[in-house]
Parts: structure tokens; sequence; C-alpha cells
């Protein structure tokens, strides 16, 4: 995983540039999102991985796939990649290219995970402290997980914050045993 984050990152890094400079932050995530997904479908992958096609072949095949949702610039960055053999890379590329993304626009998709369902004002109260904290607009992706007994758990990038009764419990148990 390591690997693949570090073969994918100066591409994601190019792409995040070339898409800043040209304003068009939207069109490259959304032309990401696609090749990415089409990337991991199995007749693509069969494809990908075939040496009977050729650099140009692969990047032919994929590019028929994605239509005119890619533009110019788009396809040649599909051409590219497929030169150096890097197609496999566009999940990882995209991953990437989102968290610059959503660095630059100083925003952060927040996953919270709760026994039961979050009231519209309890969900905005928590958007709210969230932003205060962590010093960017906050998107609240709220999830039901029936195995928490209360409380919830939420993830924002590579930060977790368990408030969760079973990892309060699990806290006090790990204090007594110290």
């Amino acid at each position: 995983m390591a690997e693949l984050r570090t073969l994918a990152r100066p591409y994601a890094k190019a792409a995040f540039e070339f898409a800043l400079g040209a304003k068009d932050l939207q069109t490259w995530s959304d032309m990401l999102g696609l090749a990415a997904a089409v990337s991991q479908s199995d007749r693509m992958q069969q494809v990908l991985a075939s040496p009977r096609y050729t650099a140009a072949q692969k990047a032919a095949a994929f590019i028929s796939v994605c239509g005119e949702q890619l533009d110019a610039k788009g396809q040649n960055f599909i051409k590219y990649l497929a030169e150096n053999n890097r197609l496999p890379l566009l999940p990882e590329i995209r991953q990437l290219f989102e968290a610059l993304k959503s660095q630059q626009e100083k925003s952060i998709d927040v996953e919270v995970s709760t026994a039961f369902e979050l009231a519209g004002d309890i969900q905005d109260k928590l958007a709210k402290a969230l932003s205060a904290k962590l010093d960017r607009e906050v998107n609240v992706h709220s999830s039901i997980d029936k195995s928490l007994l209360g409380g919830a758990i939420v993830r924002a990038g590579d930060t977790v914050i368990d408030g969760s009764v079973r990892g309060r419990l699990a806290k006090l148990a790990e204090a007594m045993n110290a």
C-alpha cells in the first residue's frame, strides 16, 4: 500500500497542480473518479495486465470506455500513465488528488458512526464544533453502526475520535490495569 502511494504521489501532484493552475479542480476530480472506477473493472484490469497490448492500445481502450467524459487534457494524462505502465494506480492517484483538493479548499469529509440516527440539529452542532476544532469546512456523513452501544466514532482523515461507550469502557479498563 505504501509503495502504491509512493508511486502514485507524483502523478496526483502533477494532476492537481495542473488543475489548480487551470482553475478546474472539480472537472479533474470528476475525470479521475471516472478513470479510477474504469481501472477497477474486471475487464479493464484484464486489458491492462495483458502483455498482448501496447501502451497506446491500452490507452485507446481506456479512453474509449471513458468516452467524452475525459477532455483532451484528461486523455493526455491517461496516455502518459499508459506509457509508464501506471494505469492501475488510478484509484490511488484519485485518492491523493482528493486529499490535495480538500486541503486546498480548506474542507474535509468527516464520517460519523453512531448507534442511532443523528437528528439534523445535532449533526449541525457537531459540524460546527468539528469545523472550529479542525479549522476547516466540515462535510459530515453519518452512518449507523448497530454494534455501538452509544456515543459516536468520528473519522476525519487520519484523525479518529472514539466517543463511543465501548471506547470509553476500554480506556477505563486500560487505566485500571495500568
